[in-house]
């Protein structure tokens, strides 16, 4: 093949036609579509990506890694809790009582989950609770809250509030709830209203009295642990039939299916875009293939093969497409560093937890975007490149 002579005709196809405007413009227009196309699916990708994981990591803290609850009415005690610390000492373990509570400040009243823990292992495994425990020393009967249930029932810390719970004392004439004061001593912000309006923490002790369990006794495990998935499976068959290990992706397993099955829906419809830009690689060469018959059956009559007129349509197909690319992946990532370093898009933090932009490209993401931008180009470039062979060189030369 005669690389020289393609590439002297590459080059005179690519400059600005004057003869023909139209045909440089739809090249111009594919170039511009193949650019933005790359930038707005690298910048939703990495939206869409930041978001899932901060939507993870908040509901990673408060949901915890991994979770052990008992099987059937026998409770977990704390000779299984100080084997499972000898045996696993590279996960932190925090054991709770849990119960539904009506929380009251006057005349102000909000529901909720009450966790009874230990202080010192829940500030091991929950930074959140962690950053509202501060250096206070919690005493059997205080209570810590989320914002959202502090700022509804206008809590100051040192504020004496009672609280219900669902289980029922039997008296002489009727059945009353357990009520019980708790001091109020501080408040914490998971970044998730549904949290924050919703949980709330004390002592175990003080659970465990309220709710007359035996002394030891837990409903469940909290754990933490750095490779969640490797580690439910070894705990699952050290307890065996003892207990159940649930990890937070069994959890929250419907959510993240629904945001990566809506992730998947945006690259595909994204993606469409540099479909439509690519129709215009293939316009733009067509119109060329048209406009350059004369020259084409010239250069089939002299001797050029079907490959090399072939290869000068196809390469300049390829070109236009891949410049596009490129051009869009550098569009892309200035992109990402301005929305990344600059406050250009703001979120209302009560909604979404930040009041910046989350942003994380995957690179698996970043090869998807690439792999696929290149396969429409090269498709979109193949069929003229095709159709440039197929002209009649006897009946071109007699006619034009």
């Amino acid at each position: 093949m005669n690389k020289k002579l393609v590439n002297f005709i590459v080059k005179k196809y690519l400059r600005f036609d004057k003869k023909n405007p139209f045909i440089s413009i739809s090249a111009i227009l594919a170039f511009v579509g193949v650019s933005i196309g790359v930038m707005v699916l690298i910048l939703s990708m990495a939206i869409m990506n930041g978001t899932a994981k901060e939507f993870e990591k908040k509901l990673f803290t408060m949901n915890y890694p991994l979770t052990i609850h008992p099987k059937g009415s026998i409770p977990l005690d704390e000779t299984l809790l100080n084997k499972l610390q000898k045996d696993f000492p590279h996960l932190k373990f925090s054991p709770f009582i849990s119960s539904q509570a009506i929380i009251q400040n006057g005349d102000s009243m909000s529901g909720g989950m009450l966790f009874g823990v230990i202080p010192e292992n829940e500030a091991l495994i929950n930074p959140i609770y962690k950053e509202a425990l501060g250096n206070l020393k919690p005493d059997k009967f205080d209570v810590i809250t989320g914002s959202g249930i502090s700022d509804k029932l206008l809590l100051n810390p040192g504020a004496k509030t009672t609280l219900y719970f669902t289980e029922l004392n039997p008296t002489g004439f009727s059945m009353m709830p357990k009520m019980k004061r708790f001091t109020y001593i501080n408040s914490f912000t998971s970044g998730l209203n549904a949290y924050d309006k919703a949980y709330m923490y004390t002592s175990i002790e003080a659970l465990r009295t309220l709710l007359n369990q035996e002394e030891g006794s837990f409903d469940g495990i909290h754990i933490y642990s750095e490779d969640a998935f490797a580690d439910i499976e070894k705990l699952r068959k050290y307890l065996g039939n003892r207990a159940s290990v649930v990890g937070w992706w069994q959890q929250n397993g419907n959510f993240f299916a629904a945001m990566k099955m809506e992730k998947t829906a945006l690259f595909v419809v994204l993606m469409l875009i540099i479909l439509v830009a690519s129709l215009n690689i293939i316009s733009s060469l067509l119109m060329t293939v048209m406009s350059r018959r004369k020259e084409i059956a010239l250069l089939l009559s002299m001797g050029a093969s079907a490959k090399e007129i072939k290869s000068i349509f196809l390469r300049v197909g390829t070109i236009i497409g891949f410049s596009g690319i490129l051009t869009g992946i550098v569009l892309g990532f200035i992109g990402y560093w301005l929305l990344d370093n600059f406050d250009i898009v703001t979120l209302p933090a009560d909604v979404y937890g930040s009041a910046k932009l989350p942003l994380d490209l995957a690179m698996s993401d970043f090869i998807s975007i690439i792999i696929g931008a290149i396969v429409i180009v090269l498709l979109s470039s193949y069929y003229p490149a095709s159709k440039a062979t197929n002209i009649d060189v006897i009946d071109v030369l007699r006619n034009e």
